[in-house]
């Protein structure tokens, strides 16, 4: 199967590598449970954010997240919407490739996957939601002092943008997308808990041509590194209120 994966990575993966699939993790493979350790994710942080002068922890452990994020997204929906494999991305079993800033840039997977269980949208994504993010997001804030929406937002920004790319890829089939948006619809999840990626982004008629049309729900709060600015997709509101700021100041 691991061949199987190394398939996806064209069209809207074109630009990707795909995981690195072995049962022994290379030596310099990081376990992503690692990540939840206080003291690794305060150093983690200075690493990352020497490029960023040492700005605001929150702003610089929220753009950290936005890679690792990312790379969670692309890998576990392609394998999840076009192959309907569940692949191993819990913190106790994913091993991560790291930059020398601690940015995460690639997943060293034991295995290529297993067959879905179950394919209503949340047992589907069971692994990642609760076996890594749900997790790692109460680790960030609590390291960080941000609050868990910021991480969520990052999170649920990246499923629903990969969800949407991969419905043109040249595998997909007719509704490939729709179990992930069936979740990011849902306000509870079956047990009755809050969905965290309960529409993370929404889309707006552009009132002006600087203004984008896919609009996060919430700030990654970026703009609080001040050569950073904010971002494409930040929430409208946001910007006025930063303007309304900035003027008054």
């Amino acid at each position: 199967m691991s061949q199987a994966l190394s398939t996806l990575y064209i069209g809207p993966l074109e630009g990707l590598a795909p995981p690195k699939v072995s049962a022994a993790p290379g030596p310099d493979a990081l376990p992503a449970r690692t990540l939840l350790d206080p003291a690794y994710l305060d150093a983690l942080f200075a690493r990352f954010g020497a490029r960023y002068g040492q700005g605001d922890r929150r702003a610089v452990a929220s753009l950290w997240s936005k890679w690792h994020f990312s790379a969670l997204a692309a890998h576990g929906l392609a394998a999840n919407l076009l192959l309907e494999r569940d692949l191993p991305l819990g913190l106790d079993e994913l091993h991560l490739a790291q930059s020398a800033e601690g940015q995460t840039t690639g997943l060293d997977l034991r295995h290529a996957g297993r067959p879905l269980a179950e394919l209503d949208p949340y047992p589907r994504f069971a692994t990642l939601l609760d076996g890594h993010l749900t997790p790692l997001v109460e680790a960030l804030a609590a390291a960080t002092g941000a609050s868990p929406k910021v991480f969520w937002s990052n999170a649920g920004n990246y499923f629903e943008y990969f969800a949407g790319a991969l419905a043109d890829h040249p595998m997909a089939s007719k509704g490939l997308a729709e179990p992930a948006q069936a979740l990011m619809e849902s306000r509870r999840l079956p047990d009755g808990r809050r969905n965290p990626l309960y529409r993370p982004v929404r889309y707006v008629t552009p009132a002006a041509p600087d203004q984008p049309a896919r609009v996060r729900r919430l700030c990654c709060i970026r703009y609080l590194i001040d050569e950073l600015g904010y971002c494409a997709n930040c929430p409208l509101e946001c910007r006025r209120a930063g303007k309304a700021v900035k003027a008054a100041g």
